[in-house]
């Protein structure tokens, strides 16, 4: 079983990019610069932003935070997105989700210039990408191919099961294992889905992004197969000094030792997710 060590390649594909933006900042006389907003004072998402913006500093990136409150209205919220959008100084930014429920989170995407949308969550990239054409992509299922490359794991030919159908995860992460370059045969199981194990069993390269921990058990995993799991939950735990832990979707001790491929829960996913806003943000500013 070989470790999939996705902070590894992060750090390495930062380095990469460190270069890249060294050559951009002679080009160009500036840095790519990726901005954010952020409403409210969630703690996953102040923390998943914070991340973001050290990102942006260890590759030579500029970036701005912009915050509102929890009763910050849409036409408030609306200005600072167009107020994005036409500033020719920034290259891309991201809407941190989730916003509060007064807010329509669909109705904010769609405000976001396609050609800034880092993200890629905007319809017209969402299409794009389905179609095959250049686009930005989202950042989970960017990440997760990225790791494929990047370990050498043979994917055309391959059956590639995929736990979970959501709009940042399941679905597009289906079209891109589906497409030339991953030429992999595809199977997207959800909710209603019937012979769950059956299904999984027959997968070479199972992909799990549902939310649910521990739910991918030994008895659902061939010999051999490559396991991707995305799934991060916070649960109690009386081994950590804070009283917490993350895990996966995966049942990581009985599962693992079946594998040939694995990642790690934190570690593993995670860093990649962030890592490809960065990439998109270098496309962007390209």
């Amino acid at each position: 079983m070989i470790l999939i060590d996705g902070k590894k390649v992060a750090k390495e594909v930062k380095e990469e990019i460190a270069q890249e933006t060294t050559e951009i900042i002679k080009k160009n006389g500036r840095a790519p610069h990726l901005a954010a907003i952020l409403v409210g004072h969630d703690g996953g998402s102040e923390s998943y932003v914070n991340f973001k913006m050290k990102d942006c500093q260890e590759v030579g990136f500029q970036s701005s935070l912009i915050r509102f409150e929890d009763d910050v209205t849409e036409k408030e919220l609306f200005a600072a997105i167009d107020k994005l959008n036409n500033d020719d100084g920034v290259d891309g930014f991201i809407v941190q989700l989730p916003l509060p429920k007064h807010i329509d989170e669909n109705k904010v995407l769609e405000a976001i210039k396609p050609e800034k949308d880092v993200d890629g969550f905007h319809p017209v990239n969402v299409g794009k990408m389905t179609a095959g054409l250049a686009s930005f992509v989202s950042a989970t299922p960017m990440g997760i191919t990225i790791l494929l490359k990047r370990y050498g794991i043979e994917t055309s030919g391959k059956h590639c099961v995929i736990l979970g159908r959501s709009n940042i995860v399941g679905r597009p992460m289906s079209i891109l294992m589906s497409q030339r370059e991953m030429n992999s045969t595809v199977t997207v199981l959800h909710s209603g889905s019937q012979n769950i194990k059956e299904i999984c069993i027959s997968a070479d390269i199972l992909i799990v992004a549902m939310g649910k921990p521990g739910f991918v058990t030994e008895d659902m995993v061939k010999d051999g197969a490559v396991i991707i799991d995305v799934g991060t939950t916070r649960i109690k735990s009386d081994k950590t000094k804070s009283g917490f832990k993350l895990v996966g979707d995966v049942d990581f001790d009985n599962v693992a030792e079946k594998c040939s491929y694995i990642t790690p829960v934190p570690g593993g996913v995670g860093p990649m997710t962030r890592l490809a806003l960065l990439l998109n943000t270098l496309q962007a500013a390209k």
